[in-house]
This record gives structure tokens, sequence and C-alpha cells, in this order.
């Protein structure tokens, strides 16, 4: 899916609390932003450095525990200093903390994506939850907190007052054991079991309350109170109830209700009992994601200033069964930083690196000589008309300074415009065209020259070159560099999405490319190290996957023109 004209350009920095095994949200959140093309940068925090859902943000942030008077405090600070636009809270824990302190958030600049405090308290109470299911019309087993009051029949279910993750969640099957496992269980509350199919929905609402997304899915399968198989069921009737629920509920951002369509034992007929509601992001929503239902995709949207006029119905995957898995990541490791690309030969040797691979642009070659040759071929062209081609090229240059299209900027000043003002559209293909399919007029830097050659003498030593951008343009880079003989593996990752994929879905930070020169050396990735410019995007994914990684932190980057 391409991004939308209506999709802000500002980039979006966006903070999750207790990100933890949160790994496939903070994949969810990167996929959808480049879908849109929406500059994003993901911020995590924890109180472990080496939480794996680490090894997919963008930035770390080392928190206290929540109960620490620090806590609020902290996050306050980093979200002022990093200019964060959303918080987003992944556990139970401190959702009302958050939700409570959202106002000082919302002067910081940051808003933080939680119900109301009272919504909070009727989720955090299982008594509250089964009154409000009541007063909004709809079925609830009827709780209890004393077991000697207990009268509805057996099986029944026992659970903490405030539990979440099915902990000291238990089906009781008699009367002496019910007593016993309320004296082991604090503030426990007492159900009758509704036997039946389980189900979960996810709903995402807008800032005002709006439901945007429901997404029923029944549950096939769960390990320690989370969902590990389900299938998407956009039953009408459950999403009616939901409907019904919201009109009571002030939901602000994703919300997950727990039902179960079946019966107790004193029922003749099946019914939909609601069990519970979640005001965070289930572990599972990103499920329905994948299933077509993505709300982290419309949460983006949202933030960056799109408005949904009603509820969404998007086109659902209801044949496959979908499943959660886990998969290994290396954490705790951070790029270290390398002031030159000699630099690199001193580490490879002492931590017996054999694959070495490299990124192209501001790595190898400074891109904004790229640039300038693109501009000067523009200006050689003769389609802009008797000017000083020098003149044009300087034109484009200054242009480009200013972070504006250059080609559309020097079109207007030149008066090249259809008849409603706008740059001639025709001719801005045309140069377009130069600008993409030129020769460029570029060298490497010397000492990468240097580096190149070194490497080809060190035994048992193999190079990569792995970069982004439009294939044409990254093979003419590479042809005027003189590079194609110096690896022996070279992967430009658009080409990886072949005739009909999305190229952008496989740049860095996306981890295949990295896989498949793994897989091509056939290196250990503890063997194998990536250098290169831009730590916002190059090494998330050598990181994860266990690779070392060298930060080349060029001061003439091109990406440093704007930061």
């Amino acid at each position: 899916m391409r991004r939308s004209g209506s999709m802000k350009r500002k980039p979006l920095r966006v903070l999750f609390t207790s990100v933890g095994r949160r790994v496939e949200l903070m994949q969810a959140f990167r996929a959808a932003a480049e879908r849109l093309e929406q500059p994003f940068v993901i911020c995590g925090a924890d109180m472990s450095d080496t939480a794996p859902a680490l090894a997919y943000c963008d930035r770390y942030l080392p928190v206290c525990r929540i109960s620490d008077p620090d806590y609020i405090p902290s996050l306050l600070r980093f979200c002022e200093e990093e200019r964060i636009d959303a918080l987003i809270p992944t556990i139970d824990t401190d959702l009302l903390l958050l939700s409570e302190h959202s106002g000082a958030f919302l002067v910081a600049g940051t808003r933080v994506i939680v119900c109301p405090p009272d919504s909070v308290r009727i989720c955090r109470d299982k008594r509250k939850t089964a009154a409000f299911f009541a007063s909004a019309g709809l079925a609830t087993p009827v709780p209890v907190d004393d077991p000697a009051r207990y009268d509805q029949g057996f099986p029944c279910f026992i659970k903490p007052l405030d539990g979440s993750s099915s902990i000291d969640a238990y089906r009781i099957e008699d009367a002496a054991s019910l007593t016993a496992m309320a004296e082991r269980i604090k503030d426990a509350i007492i159900q009758p079991y509704v036997t039946g199919e389980e189900y979960t929905v996810d709903i995402l609402c807008d800032f005002d309350g709006r439901p945007v997304l429901i997404t029923p899915r029944r549950r096939l399968a769960m390990r320690s109170g989370e969902v590990i198989k389900t299938r998407m069921t956009p039953d009408e009737q459950i999403r009616e109830e939901c409907r019904q629920l919201l009109s009571g509920f002030h939901a602000i951002g994703p919300i997950t209700v727990q039902l179960i369509r079946g019966r107790l034992a004193t029922d003749t007929q099946d019914r939909d009992y609601f069990i519970e509601i979640n005001p965070r992001f289930g572990g599972g929503a990103p499920l329905s994601g994948l299933a077509g239902a993505d709300e982290a995709e419309a949460l983006l949207r949202i933030l960056a200033g799109e408005a949904y006029t009603g509820e969404q119905t998007p086109l659902l995957d209801t044949a496959g069964v979908y499943c959660r898995f886990d998969q290994s990541v290396c954490t705790g490791r951070e790029p270290v930083r390398i002031a030159s690309l000699e630099e690199a030969i001193p580490y490879i040797k002492e931590n017996k690196i054999s694959g070495v691979i490299f990124d192209m642009d501001d790595t190898l070659y400074p891109e904004t000589d790229y640039v300038k040759s693109g501009y000067r071929k523009i200006a050689e062209s003769g389609l802009l008309g008797e000017r000083d081609p020098r003149e044009t090229a300087e034109a484009l240059w200054k242009a480009f300074l200013t972070g504006e299209p250059a080609i559309d900027r020097v079109l207007s000043g030149y008066g090249l415009t259809d008849a409603s003002g706008a740059p001639d559209p025709e001719l801005k293909q045309r140069l377009l065209t130069i600008y993409r399919e030129q020769e460029p007029d570029i060298r490497l830097y010397p000492e990468a020259r240097e580096v190149l050659d070194r490497l080809k003498q060190m035994p048992g030593v193999e190079t990569g070159l792995i970069t982004d951008g439009r294939p044409g343009g990254q093979h003419a880079k590479i042809r005027a560099l003189g590079i194609g003989e110096d690896f022996a593996e070279i992967l430009i990752t658009d080409e990886l999405a072949g005739s009909t994929g999305d190229p952008l879905l496989f740049r860095k930070p996306d981890p295949l490319s990295f896989t498949l020169m793994q897989r091509r050396m056939r290196l250990p990735a503890g063997r194998m190290v990536y250098i290169g410019d831009n730590p916002a995007k190059d090494f998330a994914a050598p990181l994860s996957l266990g690779m070392h990684a060298l930060w080349f932190d060029n001061p003439g980057a091109y990406r440093r023109l704007f930061s």
C-alpha cells in the first residue's frame, strides 16, 4: 500500500513503555510506517537493556520500576528531550498511572495513547468490569469475592481481582478445591465457568472515542494467557455488541475485549458472555493486522492528522489460521563508532571477522556528489532553456539544501509551469528521468579504496555490499565507483521486491537482505560485521541477527544536511 497524499511527512516519534517481548508490535508499526512512507522513530522503554523488542527499536530509554516516584518524571524528561509525539503503554501495570498523568505529557507535546482514568479503573477491577458489562446490556458471568457466598454451580473460575495474562487463573471443579484455592490467591474473585468458544476482539478508537476498527477473532490455542493460534471471524453480532459496549466506555486508542460464545451450566442456549477489557494492544493484535485489519497503520494515520469519518471495514482473510511463534534475536549490542574506515581493519582482525558487509551511500563515497552530478546533468540537458548550466546547477543545489523538492522549486522559479501554476509535469518527469538514469560523476573516498584493497589481501575474509535504492541508479553508482569486482556478493534491497512487491518494504532496517547475505556467505552471524553510516536504519537488523556493526560516524553524510 502506498502512502496517501494526505499523510504528512513530519517524522513521527513514538515511545513504547515496557517493550519487553513485544517484538511483533514493534515490527507491525515499523512495517506500517514503511508502507505509508512515513518517517518514523521507535523508542523503547524498559528496565532491561536486553529486552528482545529493543532489537527493533531505534532508541532505548532505561527506566526505573513503575512504582518508583521517578518513573513518570523520567518519561516526561525523555519525551521533552526527544520530541516524542505519542507514548503507547504495552502492559497493564502502568496504564492507570500514565492515564492520570496524560495531561502533563500533553503539555510536553506527547499524547499518551490510553483510555481516561475512569475507563482504566473499570478494566483493572474485575467486579467493575462485570458491572459495566451488565450496565451496557451485555451478558457476563457475575463475580463474587467470597467463596462462602458462591452459589452458581460448578465448574467455576477463580482469578485475581486485578490479574492479567491468565496468571493465577484456574478452573475449579468443587467447593473444597475452591476454598483451598481462594486461600492461596490474594483478592480473588469467583465466576461461573462458561463453556464455549473463546473470542478476542481487537478494537481501535480515535481520540474522540469513535471506533475505527472492530476485529473479532476466534482463539484456537493459548499459551500463558496469550493466543498462539487464531482465525479471523468478522461476526456482525459480536461487532454490534462491541459498538454497544463502546457507547458507554470512553475508549482511546487500542482496547482488547475477551468474550466466550457458550453457556453456563444453567443455560439452555449459547450466548456471548463478555469477560474482560484490556485498554491496550493485546499480545495477538498484530495477527489482525496480518489478516487485513491493521491497527498500527490506522493509528499512525491518526497521529499524522488523518481523520476517519466512520468505522472501517477492511477485507479480512477468514480462511487462514494465524499463528505466533518464538524467534531468536541478539540484544544488548550497540554499533561500535569509528571515525574513519581505516579503523575497521584492526576491529576485523581482533574479532576474527570472516564476512565484511558494507553500506554504499555515504560509507564508500559522498552521496552529495551523486546529487550534484545529477543536477549538473539536468542543467546541461538544454531542457531549461538558454540558461547558464552552472547557474542552474547551483540553483538546484541551493533549493535542495532547503529540504524542498529542488526540481519543483527551480521550475516554478523559471516560470516553467502549467495552467494551474504547478511545475510543468511533463518537463518535470523528463528532468527526473535524467537524474535517475544518470551515469554519475562520483569517486570513492580515498580511504575506502585503501580499505577494500587491504581486505582483498586478508586470507579467509569475504566482502559484501548491501545498499538501498532504485536498482538502475545503484548499479550506475557501482559502475562509476568501479567496485563491482570488490565484493563477492552485492544485494540491492529494492531488487528483492521483484516485479510486483513494494521496494520500500525490503529496505533497511528490514532484515531480509542481511539474512540472505549470511546464507550466501555461509558464515555464523557472530563472524560477520556490517559497516554503515546511518544509525537510524543501518544497524538494527544486523545486530538483531547477532552480527557485529561498525558505525562510520561520517561528518559529511547526506543525512546530516537536514539533521
